[in-house]
């Protein structure tokens, strides 16, 4: 006889009970409806290509609108408009000095939490 492996195991419940002290106690932590909201908004932003590639080159350098461009091979418009969702979102700030717009990281929990996203998925 064949030994079962998890990955030959369902992924569901085979029978339909549950446990009232662990559902009481995971409905009592829930996050409120304007926490889910604003974590879903700050992984929607995280989702796209572009602004990943921002975020990583801010982790190296504090740079202006033209720099990101040349890094990434974009317009200063199109960095301009990624740039405006990361802000928006607060994971990104500037600062003005003269004409010029230098953006960097927001604050360390931006830092963390890619640093643990890209720790995820180093580590496969």
């Amino acid at each position: 006889m064949k030994a079962k492996s998890p990955e030959n195991e369902p992924d569901f419940c085979e029978v339909d009970v549950f446990d009232p002290e662990r559902v009481a106690k995971v409905r009592k932590e829930m996050l409120d409806g304007e926490h889910v909201d604003h974590m879903t908004e700050i992984f929607q932003a995280l989702g796209n290509p572009t602004r990943v590639k921002i975020l990583h080159s801010l982790f190296t350098e504090e740079l202006c609108v033209c720099d990101l461009a040349q890094v990434l091979g974009m317009s200063s418009s199109a960095v301009s408009h990624q740039l405006r969702v990361l802000r928006t979102k607060r994971l990104v700030r500037f600062r003005k000095e003269g004409k010029m717009a230098y953006y960097s990281i927001d604050d360390e929990h931006v830092r963390e939490l890619f640093t643990l996203g890209l720790d995820h998925v180093r580590h496969r």
